[in-house]
């Protein structure tokens, strides 16, 4: 099958090995692998790539992936999470900043870095239930996360 290139505003805040990211993906229906994939499945192009509003959460701890959807999340409330990160980043003491009821960071500088631990509680139904997890995302370059934080920012203007 040809790879799907996915497109739409996302936060990847973590390691290769551990992260969480708030994504929501775009599909382009015009895209050879979304055609295929349409075609494999039945459905129109337009229909599989959906509408592209969806937001969700991913995470991953050493291979061990998981995510869901975040219904009813809006663009509003992505933008409110990264410019809360801002401001807390900017003022360079220990936070803790959330995004609904489903993220939640808390970090503390380290010199040039941030220590990030994240609890994340799945939705009611999801299959794992609604026991949190935490995730020890590691000591994050914090100039890199400011700039990962602006482009997330740009990306939903």
């Amino acid at each position: 099958m040809s790879p799907i290139a996915m497109g739409g505003p996302a936060l990847f805040i973590g390691t290769d090995t551990v992260y969480v990211a708030l994504v929501r993906p775009e599909l382009d229906p015009a895209d050879p692998g979304v055609r295929l994939a349409a075609e494999q499945a039945g459905v129109s192009p337009e229909e599989f790539a959906g509408p592209g509003n969806v937001w969700a959460l991913m995470l991953d701890e050493d291979g061990e992936g998981d995510g869901f959807e975040l219904p009813g999340a809006r663009d509003i409330e992505a933008d409110d999470f990264a410019e809360q990160l801002q401001r807390s980043l900017a003022a360079a003491e220990p936070f803790t900043a959330e995004a609904g009821n489903f993220l939640h960071l808390e970090a503390r500088p380290a010199g040039d870095t941030w220590v990030v631990t994240a609890r994340v509680t799945p939705p009611e139904g999801h299959e794992d239930g609604a026991a949190p997890q935490t995730l020890e995302l590691g000591a994050l370059a914090a100039a890199e996360l400011l700039a990962d934080l602006e482009e997330f920012r740009r990306a939903l203007a």
